[in-house]
């Protein structure tokens, strides 16, 4: 039970984690977390009259998460794993039949799934499974199969040779699967296009063994909409985005301009293109009504807007969201001029007590890093400046912390700390240039830099003493934690609370899952066998004996990701050295602790023990 009545409201305040407009434009399903007891699906009409309630499709005690939606868009498919291994299965719910979960992949598989399409017959879905069930083991590639629903046969029509995180995609016409590859460098990732019954496989996007592409369909099931970070396979500082025709052949460049900084793109169910551009972690979409036609702007707001598509009457259906107010779905026109002119589909402040005054804007803060270059982050000021800190590290390394609100920077800020959530180099929301400034020096590189250089800039504020910056994140975050305190001295870092960090990069990159390793191989410049020196140089767990500050460890049991091999290494060498440690393991947790009720006991031991550390 949550004792602390602001952190029970901050704990049920609802936040939407996707959403996705259906074909034919007269329903969003969404994410929603933190209404029930964890993540589930919703679905919400958004004509102008439309009810005022969100239906919840799913409610069950797992993370339930949105895959697609039926071509009919009268049902979607979902996935569910249990206590968040990732190993999950796919369900069927229909619109009019909220809460019946049709099973329709294997209940507990010891394989991951990626993806599900449903075809327009009703009776095939398509997906990746990293598992040959010909010959019934588990495999590293992600292959491509034609599941028959009727008979329970599985087809592989495609073979791709190396793991990735493959996440295949039917085109409305069911006759194509476009899926990425990436056979040929871990850097690179080409886009291929098969059949649906697997007779001809082709490779359609590829700028370079090394460089990314990214693709989607159009509604017309023939064009696909691209975005490259090159044209020709040499490098530049932007990202690229065209048209393409596989059928008919033919690339058709729709944004080339290196004064901008495109993140995502993609395609509403209308056939508008929508671009998102992120300038210093702030979204300012754009959207191309019909190809040929200019590019529109939509309203410049406060916070975050963030555009799915058009509804059958004309009007935007979108996601708002600020550090201040929770992320709502709203329709709008595009003469709208202030966040009074948006309609709420959903209301999410019905499903809370909390006074919104209680919330504390994020402000925008920068410096400098040890090279000169400038950094961004989110600070959150705590009331009557304690003079103490929490640094915040974000995962990825490719996200960025945005104008959001911050669940845990809210609470520690309420219970007298500073906080800080840095935009580190190897970020997203500052043009692919700074994206790619990570893989310069690889993992645990001058990032880190830029995470000691923040703390140090909070000191130079007044907003912290030396001896009282403490740092903490998930994932990357989690990694990042690990280096802060056994490189920088207490003065710089006295604190760390790594969650599902990496520790020993040889060991996190042979016990995770498959599809991640590519990643691992890709920011250090090889695997730990083409370049041992620098995996041995980057790892934490060889650097434990400098730890003079505090340290908390904090680990999801059923992590597939950073697995908890990372925890039992590194304890047996702090055991070794004789440093102090704290441990948390949650059980029902993988990758991340996100059962409301699990990170009310991890936010409060958290601010117990930075209170403690600093003081």
């Amino acid at each position: 039970m949550i004792t602390d009545p602001f952190l029970q409201q901050l704990l049920y305040l609802p936040a939407i984690l996707h959403a996705e407009l259906s074909p034919d434009r007269k329903w969003v399903a969404f994410m929603w977390y933190r209404v029930h007891a964890n993540i589930d699906v919703f679905a919400v009409p958004v004509g102008v009259d439309a009810a005022p309630a969100p239906i919840a499709l799913t409610h069950t005690p797992e993370a339930t998460m949105f895959v697609s939606w039926t071509p009919d868009s009268r049902a979607v498919i979902v996935s569910e794993d249990h206590d968040r291994d990732e190993r999950a299965a796919l369900y069927r719910v229909d619109l009019d039949r909220p809460g019946e979960m049709q099973r329709l992949t294997d209940d507990r598989p010891d394989y991951f799934v990626r993806g599900g399409d449903l075809h327009p017959d009703g009776k095939t879905l398509f997906y990746g499974a990293n598992y040959d069930f010909g010959a019934g083991k588990e495999i590293e590639p992600t292959w491509i199969y034609r599941h028959d629903l009727g008979t329970g046969k599985r087809v592989p029509i495609a073979r791709p040779q190396k793991p990735t995180w493959a996440m295949p995609s039917l085109n409305t016409k069911g006759t194509h699967v476009l899926y990425m590859r990436r056979d040929r460098h871990p850097a690179g990732m080409q886009y291929w296009l098969v059949d649906v019954e697997g007779k001809e496989d082709r490779e359609i996007l590829s700028f370079g063994d090394a460089v990314k592409v990214r693709a989607r369909w159009f509604p017309d099931g023939e064009h696909i909409l691209f975005l490259t970070e090159s044209k020709d396979g040499m490098e530049q500082d932007h990202m690229t985005l065209g048209v393409y025709n596989p059928f008919e052949g033919g690339f058709r460049w729709l944004l080339d301009d290196p004064a901008r900084h495109i993140e995502s793109a993609w395609v509403a169910p209308d056939g508008a293109v929508i671009v998102d551009e992120v300038r210093d972690a702030r979204h300012a979409p754009t959207y191309i009504g019909e190809l040929g036609r200019s590019e529109q702007p939509f309203p410049d707001l406060p916070g975050n807007l963030v555009p799915l598509g058009r509804a059958p009457d004309g009007a935007w259906i979108a996601q708002y969201y600020s550090s201040a107010s929770p992320t709502d779905l709203v329709r709008f026109t595009g003469d709208a001029q202030s966040p009074a002119d948006l309609t709420s589909l959903i209301d999410p402040w019905a499903h809370t007590q909390l006074d919104p005054a209680a919330l504390i804007s994020a402000e925008d803060f920068r410096w400098k890093s040890t090279d000169g270059m400038s950094i961004q982050g989110w600070l959150y000021r705590a009331k009557d400046n304690p003079k103490r800190a929490i640094i915040r590290v974000h995962g990825g390394p490719s996200a960025h912390d945005e104008d959001k609100i911050n669940t845990e920077a809210q609470y520690w800020a309420a219970n007298g700390f500073n906080v800080l959530a840095v935009n580190y180099r190897g970020s997203t929301g500052f043009g692919l240039r700074f994206r790619q400034a990570i893989k310069v020096d690889g993992w645990g590189g001058r990032e880190q830099d830029d995470i000691a250089a923040g703390a140090q800039a909070l000191i130079k504020a007044g907003l912290a003493e030396p001896g009282r910056v403490g740092v903490t994140g998930t994932s990357y975050g989690g990694y990042s934690a690990w280096v802060q305190i056994t490189r920088y001295p207490p003065e710089v870092i006295a604190a760390a609370a790594p969650i599902c960090g990496m520790t020993d990069l040889v060991v996190d990159y042979h016990t995770t899952r498959p599809d991640l390793r590519p990643l691992s191989a890709e920011m250090m410049g090889g695997t730990p066998d083409e370049v041992p020196e620098k995996y041995h140089e980057r790892s934490p767990i060889n650097y434990v004996h400098r730890i003079k500050g505090k340290l908390l460890i904090v680990q999801g049991a059923q992590d597939p990701n950073v697995s908890p091999a990372n925890v039992e290494e590194v304890t047996k060498r702090l055991k070794e050295h004789n440093i102090p440690y704290n441990l948390l393991v949650f059980e029902d947790e993988g990758h991340g602790i996100i059962k409301p009720e699990n990170q009310a006991r991890l936010f409060t031991y958290l601010a117990d023990f930075f209170d403690k550390a600093l003081g």
